[in-house]
C-alpha cells in the first residue's frame, strides 16, 4: 500500500510508514507540493493509487457527525483509502505518532486494504481512542 501523508502532518509519519513496509510511500513535502489546495492533490492521489493520510479530515471524508456528506472524497467513485487522524488542534508529534501507529495497526489487520473505505482514529476529549472504519462513498 502507497501512502502519502499531507503537508499537515510531519514528514516522521512518511518514515514511520517506510519502515512498516510501506515502502513507496510519500508525502506532500517530499514531493515538493506544499501548499497547493486539496481538490489538486486529489488528481494525483487518484492517478497514482494512493491512500492519503491526513488529520484535515473535514476537506476530504466531510463532518464527523455527517461524514461522506460533503468533502473531496464524497463524490469519488474508487479511491485507495483515506487514513483520517483526529485530535485536539495543534496536534503534537507525539500524538501524531501514537494515531499513525494505531493506524497502521488497524491497516495491517485489514490486510492493507482500504479501497473506498476510510479509517478514523480519535482522540476523544475524555482520552480514549475511537477507530472506525466506514465505506465512503456510502453504499
Amino acid at each position: 500500500m502507497n501512502l502519502f501523508i499531507d503537508e499537515c502532518l510531519s514528514d516522521e509519519v512518511t518514515r514511520m510508514a517506510i519502515e512498516r513496509g510501506h515502502w513507496n510511500s510519500t508525502s506532500v513535502k517530499r514531493r515538493g507540493l506544499q501548499g497547493m489546495p486539496d481538490w489538486k492533490l486529489l488528481p494525483i492521489v487518484l492517478a497514482e493509487d494512493l491512500t492519503l493520510v491526513t488529520k484535515n479530515s473535514i476537506d476530504f471524508r466531510g463532518p464527523a457527525d455527517a461524514q461522506g456528506s460533503k468533502g473531496l472524497y464524497a463524490a469519488l467513485d474508487l479511491h485507495a483509502g483515506l487514513i483520517c487522524l483526529n485530535g485536539p488542534p495543534g496536534m503534537d508529534l507525539d500524538l501524531q505518532r501514537d494515531l499513525f501507529a494505531i493506524a497502521l495497526d488497524k491497516l495491517a489487520a485489514l490486510g492493507d486494504d482500504l479501497v473506498n473505505r476510510v479509517l478514523d482514529v480519535t482522540l476523544e476529549a475524555d482520552g480514549d481512542v475511537i477507530i472506525r472504519l466506514y465505506d465512503l462513498p456510502k453504499r
